[in-house]
């Protein structure tokens, strides 16, 4: 067998390993990796072919014979050969490497609230209960008998008065509880008294409606 015939059955068989294994790449991409078929079968080819070309430029260059002493570049046999001048280097490039696509910015974080001044702006307050009878406040976790006292002589008296405060009003009532600060916050008593002024109850306040609190 020549040179020539031993060269194209190098080449043949590395194409064909680079084949298997990009078949074998794109079934595994779609089954594992969910992709789709143009998918698998586009990135099964990419591979086939550059695995096959690597190969067949590593594999299948030609390999220089032995020499005989004295006779550079005659190989054994070949009786009054020419030295043969030294092949050329050739110039072939490897396949360049892909270029990574640029990584997307990360995304610039939400600004954040601004939080209510220590301060706090005081809510709106009322003389004197509507109607002449105030709801039960006690019925608000975090809210005795002596905290009701206090919260009616700052002006407040439903259950909508506490639901309607904002922040910054929050932050006011918790500054100016006497002996109590930050209750409000702690005992949530905003969510507490939406459903209260709703017409709903919690389980704290079915306590007090049974007696069993206060």
């Amino acid at each position: 067998m020549n040179d020539n015939s031993g060269k194209l059955i190098c080449v043949a068989t590395c194409w064909g390993v680079g084949l298997l294994a990009g078949a074998f790449a794109g079934v595994g991409l779609m089954v594992l990796g969910g992709w789709s078929l143009v998918q698998g079968v586009f990135a099964g080819g990419l591979m086939s072919v550059g695995l096959g070309a690597l190969l067949s430029l590593s594999v299948c260059r030609p390999m220089a014979g032995p020499v005989m002493p004295g006779t550079a570049g005659v190989r054994p046999g070949t009786v009054g050969a020419t030295t043969a001048p030294a092949p050329k280097a050739t110039s072939e490039k490897a396949p360049a490497a892909p270029v990574a696509a640029p990584a997307a910015p990360a995304a610039a974080p939400a600004p954040a609230a601004a939080p209510a001044s220590a301060e706090g702006s005081r809510p709106v307050t009322l003389d004197g209960p509507r109607g002449g009878k105030a709801d039960d406040l006690k019925k608000i976790k975090g809210v005795g008998p002596k905290m009701e006292a206090m919260l009616n002589g700052m002006g407040f008296y439903h259950f909508d008065q506490v639901a309607a405060w904002s922040g910054d009003e929050v932050a006011w009532v918790d500054q100016n509880l006497e002996g109590f600060k930050g209750r409000v916050s702690r005992d949530n008593w905003v969510e507490q008294a939406k459903l209260l002024a709703g017409g709903g109850d919690t389980e704290f306040s079915r306590k007090v409606d049974k007696g069993g609190v206060y």
